[in-house]
């Protein structure tokens, strides 16, 4: 039978939608990423919870990697076509027990959360029944929404308090350090199935020793989030969460320098003898972990984000990436010292990790006043709740963060002119609020027009343009200057 209608259009060439650059198929998008990337190097990047990934992670993640569906476990796919995808995963599941010096024989590793959050709740769904108890510290006290926060009033914000019952520990108000006797008190009394240690703003160690104790005292599971301090964990920087933890869940992009992802390491192989328990009994959270991922909480795992990650672990795996957790550290601590010099209250008094709390409360300021201001001046923190705080949008304090600006090569001598940086900041943002008042709405009127900010963003852009760049070429930048 012949055709008699209109002809069918000829489908677009591959190679005029396919084979295109971005920035001849979405000129907007591109210009808007070049400002970006003009942004990252002239600033200073000091959120905690960033870094500058490199090159090779970044080729990875946009590479075809991004195509192809692989729901299930590598061997065990609901997908034909696997081959090269399972090795990749295999072979980011092995870099990651090495990273961590861990046995395969006692620790399995699930490398297919999509980020933190979902690898923290996919933790939970595991080991826990809905409405079992938890506790993980308070987030005006350095914890993280997903251990498990709701506020003053009882509105649960995070999924965690909705669906777990959950009780926060606290740090002590005069110190601002983990209490960690009230936290034993705590948990004899309510008695939860799972005890969370890790935060997103603490900046002292953590006593892994003391929270196994807390734990086995009132029967209950221990997990860490090492989501901040994963890179100084791996490169044994810090205390090692997987002497005395039974789950331990991580970001990837953080203090660790790789892409967006996350991960769940787990005990495995025979437990430890103890009084009431089985002979020959073995941990049993590899199954529960996996299911909980997939099919359970997600589908296809994100391929590119798997295969950068593998990248971005053997970088962790160098000697220079033990050089670099570091100075990570040195770096913070001469930033803190840097603003005690200058009679600034840090929480805790100083940090043993990659970030300081800056306490604002003493001079009267709110961190999102300090924020605003920073941002203008192409500085980068983030505004925090500080214990005592009970609005997460005007909190009393500030986080700064060390990582980032410290993979462009800064050093301790460097974090101390950022800190001359954050006084004339603070000391402008003070200014400003004296003279125009406390209002959020007034206190903006200052900002504008406001030449010793104009001034203070030209030295911070002219300070940070000095650096080199990972993951991009600063001389093929559209906007240079």
């Amino acid at each position: 039978m012949k055709w008699v209608g209109k002809p069918k259009k000829r489908m677009e060439a591959v190679s005029s939608w396919g084979n295109t650059p971005l920035a001849t198929v979405d000129p907007e998008i591109h210009d808007l990423i070049e400002k970006e990337k003009r942004r990252q190097c002239r600033g200073i990047e000091l959120i905690a919870s960033e870094n500058f990934t490199s090159f090779a992670v970044i080729e990875a993640l946009g590479s075809a990697l991004t195509n192809k569906y692989s729901e299930g476990m590598p061997g065990n796919r609901y997908y034909g076509g696997n081959e090269f995808i399972d090795q990749i995963e295999n072979l980011c599941r092995s870099r990651a027990l090495q990273a961590f010096h861990l046995l395969p024989s006692q620790w399995g590793v699930n490398v297919q959360p999509y980020s933190g959050s979902p690898a923290n709740f996919a933790a939970y769904t595991a080991v826990l029944q809905p409405h079992d108890r938890i506790m993980g510290l308070d987030l005006p006290s350095g914890g993280h929404l997903t251990h498990g926060y709701y506020t003053s009033g009882g509105k649960k914000i995070s999924a965690t308090s909705i669906y777990f019952e959950s009780l926060p520990y606290k740090v002590n108000s005069a110190t601002g350090f983990i209490d960690y006797d009230r936290l034993e008190e705590k948990a004899l009394d309510f008695r939860p199935k799972l005890i969370i240690c890790g935060g997103s703003a603490y900046p002292r160690d953590w006593d892994y020793a003391r929270f196994r104790q807390v734990a086995d005292k009132c029967g209950a599971l221990l997990l860490c989030d090492m989501a901040h301090i994963s890179g100084l964990v791996a490169a044994q920087e810090a205390n090692n969460p997987f002497e005395y933890c039974d789950i331990v869940t991580t970001t990837t992009h953080k203090s660790l320098r790789g892409p967006r992802a996350g991960m769940i390491f787990y005990r495995k192989g025979p437990k430890p003898p103890k009084k009431g328990q089985p002979e020959n009994a073995v941990y049993d959270f590899e199954d529960k972990i996996n299911f909980a991922v997939f099919p359970s909480l997600q589908g296809g795992p994100h391929n590119h984000q798997i295969g950068a990650l593998a990248v971005a672990l053997k970088q962790a795996m160098t000697p220079g990436f033990k050089v670099y957790a570091k100075q990570v550290k040195a770096n913070a601590a001469a930033l803190g010292n840097f603003l005690m010099s200058k009679g600034y209250s840090l929480v805790t008094g100083g940090t043993e990790n990659h970030l300081v709390l800056w306490d604002l409360r003493p001079l009267g300021l709110t961190g999102n006043k300090v924020e605003k201001l920073c941002d203008l001046c192409n500085i980068t923190v983030n505004k925090n709740a500080v214990f005592g705080d009970s609005s997460a949008l005007a909190p009393g304090g500030v986080r700064i963060g060390a990582p980032a600006m410290t993979s462009r090569g800064l050093v301790e001598k460097d974090f101390e002119q950022i800190g001359e940086f954050l006084h004339r900041a603070v000391t402008l943002t003070l200014e400003i609020q004296k003279e125009h008042g406390k209002l959020l709405k007034d206190f903006n009127k200052g900002l504008v027009n406001n030449k010793a900010i104009e001034d203070l963003k030209v030295d911070v852009e002219k300070f940070s343009g000095s650096f080199d760049m990972p993951g991009f070429l600063v001389s093929e930048l559209k906007y240079k200057d």
